[in-house]
């Protein structure tokens, strides 16, 4: 037996042994602030964004229309005016200065379908083009996202997207193009973004795009064609490209985590497990273990038969499917933004079938957690490490990299960028991470999201997730730097949290140069909005005016009468 073989036999005998280790749900330590530095090299730090939400020229340079184009204009959202813009070099340019300033180990962005096929627009391949080498020539290393939520709008009316089985050729056609386009330069490679938002919030409650409400099946039916894609995908890499570009492929699941409400409740402990793999467990399990979690398969089956179907609601691999689905993946990315307490609660069939009613579950929420933003989100930086600890133990360890953490605010009539609470949420939720590396986890880089406010998907412009403030109102959208800026900034610098009078030290610099930043931000609209004037100034003193001289004309007209 040759030593590679030997090597690959002992590696898969340590997964194993690691992942027949049993997560502790009744162990929760919530010690204090840990004061420490990653090991040098191992642990990496940047930030991230998406196509859809950042590129604009939604319309430009040969793109297709995208499932949200059609999508966010019916939900009212301000989409036109956002993104009707040509993709430019120099913006470009800036960002990437503002990423090296802080000297980013890496950049994650997706690569918008619609813009490079079907039709391959050589515009739109350029500008990945162009964006990858001028990251590459920051020494900021790209992480590149396939599918970002933006499907082609001509699949969805002509298959029914996510729906359908072809998607799987069809995603795993635009994936080899990107590795015969960008593989070269790009080593890390991510198939899927929350694949959990793309089926639920797509097919099942329609929050999302394409806006369908198919509750019961259709969540359930996207995530299956979806685990497919991504595992072709994957075996697409492997046997075409991966010994000549010598890159990984992994995916980017939502993970939020859930406590049990009460630690020495039985049934509240498998409630939250319950929930944990209907949310993450749901894509990780088959890509890990080549099926679906165990409870999924109980719960949906046993309720669909109580509705008198004759087959579960939830899909099922083939052996053959299981066997190829199985081990797909290179490492495992999470995006973790909050915790939720779970208890127990029975959802008769007979009020309806739905992925929410399926797990047989409630999430609830400590008054006392902050939560500055999203009505969604609130800081319980503790689960974080709760969470990290249990893929650690559930899937053998696997390589991880943070693909999204972060928080947002609710859009102010006067912005301040001095975000004391996002520089608290990182400083929490970094050192859970840095916790968690030392219990054995093994993480490899964390993304801040995001780099830049940006389009919040179903809640447009009023969230703002971004490290630096745009203004939208502005054609050339400026970027300004908010207090988390210069915050992280000394994270990454000082490679984690070397002692407390440094890291108090931060917060108090931090805040002294937003506040120069808020002045330039006060006097920007005397300024940078002057282009502005004819768009929106005018019309609004016009019509003023002429409503003042309506008014003035009646009073006259009543005097004389």
């Amino acid at each position: 037996m040759s030593l590679q073989r030997m090597l690959k036999l002992l590696y898969a005998l340590v997964l194993c042994v690691s992942a027949n280790e049993d997560f502790d749900w009744t162990k929760n330590e919530r010690g204090s602030f840990y004061y420490g530095t990653f090991p040098t090299g191992r642990v990496f730090l940047g930030a991230g964004g998406s196509a859809y939400q950042t590129e604009g020229a939604w319309d430009k340079d040969g793109k297709g229309m995208s499932i949200w184009d059609v999508f966010a204009p019916k939900k009212g959202k301000d989409l036109p005016q956002r993104h009707r813009r040509p993709l430019l070099r120099r913006i470009l340019q800036d960002d990437i200065t503002l990423m090296k300033d802080m000297k980013f180990n890496h950049y994650r962005f997706s690569i918008s379908w619609p813009r490079i096929f079907p039709n391959g627009s050589k515009k739109g391949i350029k500008y990945y083009d162009d964006l990858i080498n001028m990251l590459l020539d920051n020494n900021i290393t790209p992480i590149v996202t396939l599918y970002h939520w933006d499907l082609p709008q001509v699949l969805h009316e002509k298959y029914g997207g996510w729906q359908n089985a072809s998607m799987v050729n069809y995603f795993n056609d635009f994936a080899n193009l990107c590795f015969e386009r960008f593989g070269d330069r790009v080593k890390y490679w991510i198939t899927f973004n929350n694949p959990w938002s793309s089926a639920v919030e797509g097919y099942e409650t329609g929050e999302h795009a394409p806006g369908l409400k198919l509750k019961g099946t259709g969540a359930y039916k996207a995530a299956h064609h979806i685990i497919k894609a991504h595992a072709k995908v994957w075996h697409t890499y492997d046997t075409q490209w991966r010994s000549k570009q010598k890159g990984l492929v992994g995916i980017s699941l939502l993970a939020d985590w859930g406590e049990p409400v009460d630690i020495t409740n039985q049934r509240d402990i498998e409630a939250a497990e319950r929930y944990v793999q209907f949310y993450m467990g749901w894509f990780a399990t088959p890509i890990f273990n080549g099926d679906y979690p165990q409870v999924m398969k109980d719960y949906i089956g046993r309720k669909s038969a109580q509705q008198g179907l004759g087959t579960s609601r939830l899909p099922v691999f083939s052996s053959q499917e299981k066997s190829y689905i199985k081990g797909t993946c290179d490492f495992l990315g999470i995006g973790h933004f909050t915790t939720r307490y779970i208890t127990q609660k029975n959802y008769p069939s007979g009020r309806g079938n739905s992925y929410f009613t399926d797990r047989d579950l409630v999430e609830l929420v400590d008054p006392r957690w902050p939560d500055p933003g999203s009505e969604w989100l609130y800081s319980v930086p503790w689960g974080f490490r709760r969470l990290l600890n249990f893929v650690k133990t559930q899937y053998g360890n696997p390589m991880i990299y943070v693909t999204e953490n972060g928080v947002s605010e609710k859009v102010q009539r006067c912005t301040d960028l001095c975000d004391e609470w996002r520089m608290q949420y990182f400083k929490d939720y970094i050192n859970e991470m840095l916790k968690a590396l030392k219990d054995g986890v093994n993480v490899k880089g964390y993304t801040a999201w995001s780099l830049l406010d940006k389009f919040e998907w179903d809640e447009g412009f009023s969230e703002r997730f971004g490290l630096f403030y745009v203004d939208f109102l502005n054609k050339n959208k400026p970027r300004y730097p908010k207090a988390s800026v210069q915050y992280y900034k000394r994270i990454i610098s000082s490679n984690g949290f070397p002692n407390q009078r440094e890291v108090e030290s931060w917060r108090r610099k931090a805040t002294e140069t937003c506040s120069s930043s808020n002045q330039l931000l006060a006097a920007d609209p005397l300024t940078s909005h002057m282009e502005m004037v004819t768009e929106i100034v005018v019309p609004t003193v016009c019509t003023l005016c002429i409503l003042l001289a309506a008014v003035f004309l009646m009073f006259l007209l009543r005097g004389r009468f």
